[in-house]
């Protein structure tokens, strides 16, 4: 509950000061691809925050373990706030007692036998990691350094498997993002949902799940008008979000069909392109 809901006898403006959801990718939004935060998008994000009725939220591709070190950057890391990560399978509340400093609040998986079998007929090489929430995730063959946060585990494919997942992610460093879609598109993947990244990088989620289904259950849980929405983001795991968002804003290097499911583009990453959005989101509540 909001503090402005705290205080139904205070003076409200009938429009600008109702409840207002704020979700931000992390990964080419807010963070540069090198880890990078600018000071001004994290000024421009603890400015919002620091309304009452205004909750932030990060909306990931992430896993847990990887974006709660963000969240603390940010300065987001408030006991009770909500994240969605590994693209909406998967929300966490803040709870600094709780191991981990976090609290599974909804977690979607499905079998990835299927899909996994599929992709490896075709790509016999390709690198496969199965997200193991809290902990990190379990590999067939290592990731290039630095791309999988938390512990990595190798095991078998067979184990890989075995049970239902949150999120499996499949690399393949000598490819091009563009020819990863097109080998996806070509073979078809069914009972799942799947999201190419900017490089060779493909995430599957259970079939209807994505970032937008997360925060539509989380804008109905805190009594959020489905109006009173903003998104910002820049991959083709955003395409949902953007689009399930009163205002939508796609970073200035998303893709084309990025940027169409958005309504409004802002400036680039190079360019502070999240903080000009929330300015101009704080300059309409002001």
């Amino acid at each position: 509950m909001t503090q402005i809901e705290k205080d139904p006898g205070a003076l409200r403006h009938p429009v600008r000061d109702l409840p207002l959801l704020i979700a931000l990718d992390v990964d080419g939004t807010v963070l540069h691809h090198d880890g990078r935060l600018s000071e001004r998008v994290a000024a421009a994000v603890r400015r919002l925050d620091a309304l009452a009725h205004v909750t932030v939220v990060i909306a990931t591709g992430r896993s847990v373990v990887a974006t709660l070190p963000v969240m603390e950057r940010l300065g987001l890391l408030t006991p009770g706030r909500p994240a969605v990560c590994s693209n909406g399978a998967v929300t966490v509340s803040v709870d600094p007692h709780a191991e981990g400093g976090f609290r599974l609040e909804d977690v979607i998986t499905f079998d990835p036998a299927p899909a996994v079998s599929l992709v490896r007929r075709e790509l016999p090489s390709v690198l496969v990691a199965v997200e193991e929430v809290g902990v990190g995730f379990k590999v067939s063959t290592p990731f290039p350094p630095g791309e999988l946060w938390g512990e990595e585990m190798i095991v078998p494919v067979e184990e890989l498997v075995a049970r239902p997942a949150t999120r499996v992610t499949f690399r393949d460093p000598s490819s091009t993002s563009e020819e990863f879609a097109q080998l996806i598109e070509r073979i078809g993947l069914h009972g799942v949902s799947y999201a190419v990244g900017y490089s060779a990088w493909l995430d599957l989620a259970p079939e209807g799940v994505s970032k937008a289904s997360a925060l539509e259950q989380l804008r109905r849980q805190l009594g959020i008008e489905p109006h009173r929405t903003v998104a910002v983001g820049d991959q083709r795991n955003d395409l949902e979000m953007l689009a399930w968002a009163a205002r939508g804003y796609a970073m200035g290097q998303a893709p084309p069909e990025v940027i169409a499911a958005a309504n409004l583009v802002t400036g680039t990453i190079q360019e502070d392109g999240a903080a000009e959005a929330l300015d101009e989101v704080l300059a309409d509540l002001a």
